[in-house]
């Protein structure tokens, strides 16, 4: 049956930041297609409300909250998570954050700070996760990229600067691990309403902006992340790698 491509049933999933907004919405796609999902986030109390909805769901989920930006937390957490539960057959690194400032005004500080987690993590998680997964010959690693990586706004510099990272980083983790049977893609949002972006989809100058400069005339819903992210985790994918799909209701496709 054409549907057993998208069939996750004995998979497991590790996918940061998905207490909430995007990554929760991958969670819980993977999880309605079958896959164990573990889940992660910085703050225990949003990640335990997270695991709880989708266990009630009747969802085999799993959450260990730890700091994707710290390398060792994140060696040590991947190890639990293979010794524990099994070992990880698709990765989404969707960890991110978001400050805005002029890009006269950004303090170093700051600019570390996104930095490291919309960047570095996705090298720590990608590097610890990708190592077992050669040596196991097969893996899944999804990136989470923007059209952020292909065009900049005013404000968020170094937003844009670690998403375009995130793409050539994901391109070089094909280049690398794609002859040991692991595929390494990205997901490209566009506008999403979620906490991320707040101030922007409830300024309703911006909100104007984006419905007019997007083909479809809308914001995306976070559940429109789903069927993509499905693809890249399941045998229908099986020879797309270094990709970015963009997801982002034709804003990329149009001046």
């Amino acid at each position: 049956m054409p549907s057993s491509l998208f069939d996750l049933a004995g998979r497991i999933a590790l996918v940061t930041g998905s207490s909430r907004g995007i990554g929760f919405a991958i969670a819980e796609g993977l999880a309605e297609a079958g896959a164990a999902v573990v889940l992660n986030a910085r703050n225990p109390a949003e990640l335990e409300a997270a695991r709880a909805r989708l266990a009630a769901a009747g969802h085999s989920v799993h959450a260990l909250p730890f700091d994707v930006s710290d390398q060792p937390s994140v060696v040590a957490a991947v190890a639990r998570i293979e010794d524990e539960i099994g070992p990880i057959d698709a990765l989404f690194n969707n960890a991110g954050i978001q400050r805005r400032a002029p890009l006269a005004d950004f303090d170093a500080q700051t600019w570390r700070e996104i930095m490291a987690i919309n960047l570095d993590a996705v090298f720590f998680v990608g590097q610890t996760v990708g190592r077992r997964m050669v040596a196991r010959g097969r893996g899944k690693i999804v990136n989470t990229c923007s059209v952020g990586s292909e065009i900049a706004r005013p404000t968020i510099a170094p937003y844009n600067t670690a998403k375009g990272a995130v793409k050539m980083l994901t391109k070089s983790m094909c280049a690398e691990w794609a002859p040991h049977g692991v595929q390494v893609n990205g997901i490209g949002p566009g506008y999403f309403k979620t906490e991320l972006n707040r101030a922007l989809h409830t300024d309703a100058n911006f909100d104007a902006w984006v419905k007019a400069r997007t083909p479809t005339g809308r914001w995306g819903h976070v559940d429109e992340l789903k069927g993509v992210a499905v693809f890249l985790a399941s045998a229908a994918s099986s020879y797309v790698n270094g990709q970015i799909i963009y997801v982002d209701g034709g804003l990329l496709a149009v001046m």
